[in-house]
């Protein structure tokens, strides 16, 4: 698990990631100021903005300002007057009528008693009541006597759809009534259109008790489409002069903002979509100041990583391959030198040029050498066959000329161990490697040779061989051999027919049941005489087989099982070329191989 980890981590060793990690530590003091800077400037101009649209929602609700302080300063000033002539209702409407006429913008003046029954008014004939105790306007003053800007939709006396300006009037401490003066809501939404001017954005007014004076729409409930969803207009006073996102009820994401029209009593509340109020270009400002430091980074990199790559890992890519293609056999010629390289590079890749052109001459030196010897030492393996088996035809004319049976056999089987010597040494000089034998094969060359020399056209014998491919250094296929070669000559000597059996037989087995070791069987059927033990022998077999196994440093046994005679030998088999004390080298051929890796 941790092996793997620490694989997954080895890109962490590139040049290129080591030097983007120590170019993002040295530009992050400059990334961090950058990004402070560019949020305070962002910020700066977010508060301008919003200042902006509070500035632009005051313009449009200044018009709507003048007119509402005018008729609460004309509601005050016409208190003292109606107390002079409070108790004269002629005078008291003529001088409501008098006002009226001489204002273009008011509808209705009067003073409305706390009875609720006004006798002085501007629109009523002399002696006419205005009945206002059923008037919304009224009870709302009745229950919280103050001073009220209030809307209407159908006044009472005019008929129209009003604000109307509720001033109380007091006599010492003892509250008369009240004195109200109405505007229509035309006039008061003109002002909008006439001092906004701005599409796209809405203006809504609003009481200090949460009721809508005047919009933008005559329709109501166009009206509270542009008021921000769950947030009544009695919540919005805690944001005096302040502006905020929020959904409208028609779901559209709008800007909001609220100043104060008349301190205490009117309230606007602007409504304006976000292409218009500019919130796109806050988000949009905020996102840059976080993509420039990361855009400033990302840029450094590449240039960082484009310059390291044309001065440096492209040239070691190249250097590495020509180190690769050498490991590997490619020496037809030295590699060429980076020439383009920086001096540095150069010099290694100089350095690599004339190591290589030295290993280069000198092994063609070596090759040259071994193969002078390798041709010598064939030569001599050949010579030495050659002589064997000159040995072994003067061996076997020397036994036609003998008579005796006993020394034609003897001479029989020392002619067979040195054609057995000869196979040998003709499978070394024929071997394409020196140091390795194809056991298998040798074993099976023997075997036939025995065959074909001892084994006569009317004896019947059967012999089977299961040799399995394995190669060993000649120290071990010359005893094996001779080994394989005397068991056999034993197992053809004592080969009888078994009871029931249809002839004698000999099994010669090369197997290596696991690895690293090697086994060597060879049986023999037995007849009647030879499992009753009337075999005899000189034991000369016997004593060359024991020599054989000691110098394979194996472990031989022989004995009858069942109706065969069986000799085993397992042993310890050395790798061909991985001779004691050599010199063993990993050769790494790419920079991504992890340790204890081989090519």
């Amino acid at each position: 698990m941790l092996r793997r980890f620490r694989d997954r981590l080895d890109f962490t060793r590139r040049l290129g990631f080591r030097l983007g990690a120590l170019l993002s530590v040295a530009i992050l003091p400059i990334g961090l100021i950058s990004l402070v800077q560019n949020l305070h400037l962002s910020r700066e101009a977010q508060r301008s903005a919003e200042i902006a649209l509070l500035g632009r929602t005051a313009s449009a609700a200044a018009g709507e300002r003048a007119l509402l302080q005018s008729a609460l300063g004309s509601a005050d000033a016409l208190g003292p007057a109606v107390l002079d002539v409070l108790d004269q209702p002629d005078s008291c409407s003529d001088l409501m009528r008098n006002f009226i006429d001489r204002s273009a913008i008011y509808v209705y003046a009067g003073f409305v008693p706390t009875g609720g029954r006004s006798n002085c008014t501007s629109a009523l004939d002399r002696g006419q009541l205005a009945d206002m105790r059923q008037s919304p306007a009224f009870q709302k003053f009745m229950a919280d006597p103050a001073t009220l800007v209030t809307s209407v939709q159908r006044g009472v006396v005019s008929g129209r759809s009003v604000v109307l300006v509720m001033q109380p009037l007091y006599r010492d401490r003892d509250l008369l009534g009240y004195v109200g003066i109405s505007l229509t809501h035309d006039l008061l939404r003109s002002t909008h259109s006439v001092n906004f001017g701005t599409e796209g954005a809405r203006i809504v007014t609003f009481n200090n008790r949460g009721e809508i004076l005047t919009s933008d729409s005559a329709t109501e409930g166009q009206a509270s489409d542009i008021l921000p969803a769950d947030i009544p207009l009695l919540g919005l006073l805690s944001r005096n002069e302040t502006t905020f996102r929020a959904r409208a009820n028609t779901g559209e994401m709008r800007v909001f903002t609220v100043v104060p029209v008349v301190p205490g009593l009117v309230y606007a509340l602007g409504s304006w979509s976000s292409s218009i109020a500019g919130v796109g270009l806050f988000q949009l400002s905020q996102l840059g100041a976080v993509l420039f430091p990361i855009a400033l980074w990302l840029v450094s990199l590449a240039v960082a990583y484009f310059a390291v790559f044309r001065l440096v890992l492209r040239h070691i890519t190249v250097l590495r391959g020509q180190m690769r293609r050498f490991a590997i056999g490619n020496r037809d010629e030295p590699p060429p030198v980076l020439t383009d390289a920086p001096t540095e590079i150069l010099d290694v890749s100089q350095t690599f040029h004339n190591m290589a052109r030295i290993l280069i001459r000198d092994e063609e030196t070596m090759e040259e050498a071994v193969n002078e010897k390798t041709v010598l030492l064939k030569e001599v393996h050949h010579r030495v066959k050659n002589n064997l088996q000159l040995i072994a035809s003067i061996i076997n004319m020397q036994s036609r000329m003998i008579g005796d049976t006993d020394a034609k056999r003897v001479l029989r089987s020392v002619q067979d161990r040195v054609a057995a010597l000869a196979t040998i040494y003709r499978n070394l000089y024929q071997a394409e490697h020196l140091d390795a034998v194809e056991a298998d094969r040798l074993i099976g060359d023997i075997i036939n040779q025995m065959v074909n020399a001892s084994v006569g056209p009317g004896r019947n014998l059967g012999v089977e061989t299961r040799l399995q491919p394995m190669t060993l250094l000649p120290d071990q296929a010359v005893p094996l051999s001779l080994l394989a070669t005397e068991a056999f000559t034993n197992a053809l000597k004592y080969a009888g027919t078994p009871p029931g059996g249809d002839g004698p037989w000999v099994r010669v087995t090369l197997t290596a049941p696991e690895p690293g070791r090697g086994l060597l069987e060879i049986a023999n059927s037995l007849g009647a005489n030879e499992m009753q033990g009337e075999t005899e022998g000189t034991g000369l077999g016997s004593q060359l087989i024991e020599a054989f196994s000691t110098q394979l440093e194996g472990e031989a046994s022989a004995g009858i099982e069942g109706d065969c005679f069986v000799l085993r030998l397992g042993f310890a088999i050395d790798e061909a070329g991985l001779l004691p004390g050599a010199d063993v080298r990993n050769v790494v051929l790419t920079s991504a191989a992890r340790e204890g890796a081989r090519h």
